[in-house]
């Protein structure tokens, strides 16, 4: 049997153990945490037991490397300028005037607690070593008290907060170790640095095991303290600027959610990352995978974290309710720790498998409707609605926001080129359709392109100057929309109702008729199970008031009724199409025509009252867009309407109701030939 023996060059290249020595220099070089320096020295200590020709030792020296290029200690500072904020944001966007306030208001408290005085208590039995510590201290700017014992600055802490006690060992009646303890139960918050002229490696180890910063022998280096107490400092600091909201931007599309977020970065002077979560299922694609995995990989969170190179970015988590679920995991679940400013400053990452603190990053979440989220996650959460826009403010963004931008991006910038204000409003009566802005700015960006066009076929090089509002249909086609309502007759059993969507305000139209049946009501339209429980309710309610209403009692023993709301294709579903309903079927029984100009919304009891409902500013918009100028709301939604605009109610005429019977009136017009 012949042994064949490997040369001693070839047995493990030099290149490797080399590489390893670096990565050990460069891990023992950096500022990792303490907890991070272990695993990092442990996974060193394994890889050069390890041969590098198995997968093992690639995967382990990935994983240090990626250890190393984390932002465990790198963040930006922050820009509070309150001045400065209120104008970028100002000029990114138009109204939105109480989101900008959030924001404005956050900054403020920021500000108020890096302006914080540093609070330190000396204890020391030395008058001499107290009074020098003290004037150290107070010419660093800190805000310093004294106490002769332990029992003294014990008394000073129940009655007053501090952020640092520095406090002598051997003292009479509470030592620093007792004081420690104590220290520790009433305000477990307050560090505590330990100074004795009686050093010995025990007592130093006792200091640090009961929670002690670190332990100083007497005569103290001056220099040296004070660098302690100002890195004590600027880490509180941190701590309490990094914990905020998390905020939540809640409205329909096209209403500036992403793009203030990226305001808000700007203002702050921070990186900001945008994360998409629309179809994520994985939970592993914000977890990470663990490393016994081939191929793993960190979460997208720690991912873009490194990628930014800075633990504080602000970090929008983009459709936040059309995230998934299936059998790879619920990955809601795992945005209950990343938003959970209680449990995310020890994030932990599959791949990474040590503590992240993500405290320091500002999460902004965004969703067009927080309906449909976990309620443990909706609880985390500080929900700011984003409204639709009104026609004025969607003609003044139109002016001074999208047409200089549009104008650019068509090289027409400098041009003769220019939109009077009938224009722009034809543009958003005839074309568009919607609460948020997305598609005015492609019906301006069709015409820049038309436009652009004719400027080149023209002979002249002029321009076409402004733009009439006659041409429009020349360059966009015939008017998609027209104001239905009002362009529209009256009719019997045809009711104008208002929805709320995630897409804003809609108008809804409840079509009633009868015929010869068996007692059956038959509803179309693509309802959901709220709305068709809605109907059952108004026709209850209709047939136990039939007297009242001056109808036969038994209107329903050979008939069916038939409701239908049209745009079949389209699921509807909610309570507050009750009082339309109704007002449809007694338009159809009692054979008065309901006007059209007249839309309402609410939810209606079987008693024939109204209940509250939601999204009160959208309706009303999306009933100026269709030439509404009566809307019906009930009275318990008084409140929401008082904090309205003026421009938003500008043209309408609001009637408040407690119960149906009070608005038939207003309602249903005279029965034909009466």
């Amino acid at each position: 049997m012949i042994f064949f023996k490997r040369p001693q060059d070839e047995q493990r290249p030099e290149a490797e153990p080399e590489d390893l020595d670096l990565l050990r220099q460069r891990v023992e070089g950096a500022d990792l945490p303490e907890h991070v320096l272990k695993v990092a020295l442990k996974e060193l200590d394994k890889l050069q037991k390890t041969d590098p020709a198995v997968a093992e030792y690639a995967i382990g020296t990935a994983y240090v490397d990626f250890l190393l290029s984390l932002p465990w200690n790198h963040f930006t500072v922050d820009n509070l300028d309150l001045d400065r904020a209120q104008e970028i944001l100002g000029q990114a966007h138009h109204g939105l005037q109480h989101v900008k306030d959030r924001i404005l208001d956050y900054l403020a408290v920021r500000t108020l607690c890096s302006l914080q005085a540093f609070r330190v208590l000396v204890v020391d039995d030395e008058e001499i070593a107290r009074t020098n510590l003290e004037y150290v201290l107070r010419k660093d700017g800190h805000q310093v008290d004294t106490a002769v014992d332990g029992q003294e600055a014990f008394d000073k802490l129940r009655i007053k907060e501090y952020d640092l006690v520095i406090t002598d060992l051997k003292m009479q009646k509470m030592d620093g170790l007792q004081l420690l303890e104590a220290i520790k139960k009433i305000s477990p918050h307050t560090e505590t640095i330990m100074v004795t002229g009686y050093a010995t490696v025990t007592s130093a180890v006792t200091a640090l095991q009961k929670g002690a910063v670190t332990y100083l022998s007497k005569p103290i280096n001056m220099a040296e303290l004070r660098s302690l107490v100002s890195s004590v400092k600027e880490r509180r600091r941190h701590m309490q600027m990094t914990r905020g909201p998390i905020l939540c931007f809640s409205g329909p599309p096209g209403t500036g959610k992403t793009s203030i977020g990226r305001s808000i970065a700007q203002a702050l002077e921070r990186r900001f990352v945008r994360l998409s979560l629309a179809g994520l299922r994985d939970e592993a694609e914000l977890r990470g995978h663990r490393r016994t995995y081939v191929g793993a990989m960190p979460g997208r969170i720690i991912h873009e974290i490194r990628r930014l190179g800075v633990k504080n970015p602000v970090f929008m988590l983009d459709e936040i309710d059309k995230i998934g679920q299936d059998f790879r995991g619920d990955p809601a679940s795992v945005l209950l720790e990343i938003l959970d400013p209680e449990q995310n400053s020890h994030f932990m990452d599959h791949y990474l498998d040590v503590p992240f603190d993500l405290s320091g990053v500002m999460f902004i979440a965004t969703a067009n409707g927080v309906e449909r989220l976990p309620r443990p996650l909706l609880d985390r959460l500080e929900v700011i609605q984003f409204p639709g826009y009104t026609e004025r403010e969607k003609l003044a963004i139109a002016r001074h926001f999208m047409i200089p931008r549009q104008l650019e991006e068509h090289g027409l910038r400098g041009r003769d080129v220019s939109f009077s204000e009938e224009t722009i409003l034809t543009i958003i009566r005839g074309y568009t359709r919607e609460a948020g802005l997305r598609h005015l700015e492609r019906e301006l960006a069709a015409v820049c392109r038309k436009v652009a066009r004719l400027y080149l076929t023209a002979k002249d090089s002029q321009g076409p100057g402004e733009i009439p509002p006659d041409v429009i249909p020349e360059l966009l086609g015939p008017p998609r929309y027209t104001f239905e309502v009002t362009e529209a007759r009256s009719r019997i059993g045809v009711a104008t109702g208002l929805v709320w969507s995630e897409l804003g305000g809609e108008i809804i139209f409840v079509e009633s008729t009868r015929m010869r049946g068996s007692q059956q009501l038959i509803l179309t339209g693509s309802l959901g199970t709220i709305l068709k429980e809605s109907a059952q309710t108004a026709l209850s309610y209709v047939r136990s008031h039939a007297e009242h209403f001056g109808l036969d009692p038994d209107f329903f023993r050979d008939s069916d009724i038939h409701i239908h709301i049209p745009a079949g294709a389209i699921p509807k579903d909610g309570p507050s199409a009750g009082i339309t309903i109704a007002v449809s079927l007694l338009s159809l029984l009692m054979q008065r025509p309901v006007r059209r100009d007249v839309a309402m919304t609410g939810e209606l009891t079987l008693s024939g009252r109204l209940l509250p409902v939601a999204g009160v500013r959208e309706k009303i918009l999306a009933a100026q867009r269709a030439g509404v100028s009566t809307v019906i709301f009930p009275q318990r939604n008084e409140s929401d309407i008082r904090l309205l605009e003026e421009d938003v109610l500008m043209d309408i005429d609001v009637v408040l109701a407690e119960g149906i019977e009070q608005i038939l009136d207003k309602v249903l017009e005279p029965a034909q030939g009466s």
